[in-house]
């Protein structure tokens, strides 16, 4: 738990900022929903599911989130990452998806004080005016449906209310933006996909897929999609963030793109500066075979050269603004990717949320700006999903069998 003194510098500190005092207001009035956060994997992982090993009602050293820094952040909202990795497939990634889903719902049942689930946007308002996090389902690439809408749809009814088209590595149907293009966007079948999960009432999820998919889900989605964690590729080039010249069709789609806070995908020189290392690293290993210890002491020197560069909450910001820019402030959320990888200086777990909050309204965001970036934004995109998926059940009745 966060103790006494913690809680008192706190605050001090919200008495000394403005901003952040009123940025603590803004989130006891509007829910802050975040696109994505792996806590479940951090909790499989340390205690193979287990609340009594991993208790987040304490400290949970090592990772970002638990139920005092939860509470520290005002978050209102959560889609829970129900990640399996992409060495799985088949039957067996079906089957640990289901797992992590059921892991979610154990988490929410373990602290029914803490956490309410929720699978429409009405949820997550009742849930959020209860004091609870609304906590939702998000499966983290289509490698977890074994090629199969059944299976989509069978995971639909456990639960899961956004799909990522792809992780690291393609699919079968859709390419991914870290892998060798093999479809050039969506195959036919992956179209059928987006629009079953159209159909359904899933959000369609863009983070990870490589730019021909994103243009493609676009073209074809009759629903508004979320990028669930994602930055702005025009402010740091990773191939993780979305393109400019992609930015205006997610507009027209009205979609929501959901900034990322992890290192790579948010300063331009701390990307830069892995990509160096790794080539160092390849050609150390080039360079000297088998032979660990002399690869180990060439980085080390490498390492004793060049200064690993910092993110910053300042950088994370700055996404936020290229966005608002481009295609306006409706278009806008956040999704920090934490315990997956994400943390800046500044914005390093789930507490600190309200400082990126009084970062945007020290920019001269309004209080209705910042009101849609938390949590309207998603709110709005969860609705029109919904009305799309019943607009296209009610046709399919209308067309008789």
């Amino acid at each position: 738990m966060i103790s006494s003194l913690a809680l008192l510098a706190v605050l001090a500190q919200t008495q000394q900022d403005p901003y952040l005092a009123q940025a603590r207001a803004l989130h006891a009035k509007y829910p802050l929903i975040d696109g994505h956060n792996d806590l479940p994997g951090v909790v499989r992982r340390r205690s193979d599911g287990d609340f009594v090993k991993l208790d987040l009602r304490k400290t949970v050293e090592g990772a970002q989130t638990d139920v005092a820094r939860i509470r520290a952040g005002g978050l209102g909202g959560q889609f829970w990452s129900v990640y399996v990795p992409t060495s799985l497939s088949g039957p067996e990634a079906v089957k640990q998806t289901l797992n992590q889903i059921e892991l979610v719902h154990r988490m929410i049942e373990t602290y029914p004080d803490v956490f309410q689930a929720a699978y429409t946007a009405d949820d997550v308002e009742r849930a959020f005016k209860a004091g609870k996090v609304a906590s939702m389902f998000g499966m983290e690439g289509g490698h977890s449906i074994d090629g199969s809408l059944e299976t989509l749809r069978a995971m639909y009814r456990a639960g899961a209310r956004y799909m990522t088209l792809t992780h690291n590595r393609n699919t079968p149907w859709a390419d991914s933006c870290t892998d060798t293009p093999a479809h050039g966007g969506l195959s036919p079948f992956g179209e059928q996909v987006v629009l079953e999960m159209n159909r359904l009432g899933m959000l369609v999820d863009l983070s990870h897929v490589s730019p021909d998919t994103m243009r493609d889900a676009l073209r074809v989605s009759r629903a508004p999609v979320i990028y669930s964690h994602s930055g702005a590729h025009g402010v740091c080039n990773h191939p993780r963030n979305v393109p400019d010249d992609v930015l205006p069709l997610v507009k027209q789609n009205n979609g929501v793109v959901m900034v990322v806070v992890l290192d790579s995908f948010t300063s331009q020189a701390v990307y830069d500066h892995d990509r160096a290392r790794t080539a160092a690293q390849d050609e150390a290993r080039r360079a000297f075979g088998t032979d660990t210890a002399r690869v180990e002491q060439a980085m080390r020197e490498w390492d004793a050269s060049h200064k690993a560069p910092v993110a910053t909450l300042s950088q994370v910001a700055d996404h936020i603004d290229h966005i608002m820019r481009r295609i306006g402030i409706d278009h806008v959320g956040i999704g920090a990717d934490f315990d997956g990888g994400g943390g800046v200086q500044g914005l390093e777990d789930v507490s600190k949320y309200p400082m990126l909050t009084a970062e945007l309204l020290r920019r001269g965001y309004t209080e209705d700006d910042v009101a849609k970036i938390l949590g309207l934004n998603v709110l709005r995109v969860m609705r029109a999903a919904e009305r799309t998926s019943w607009i296209m059940k009610r046709e399919a009745l209308d067309s008789g069998p």
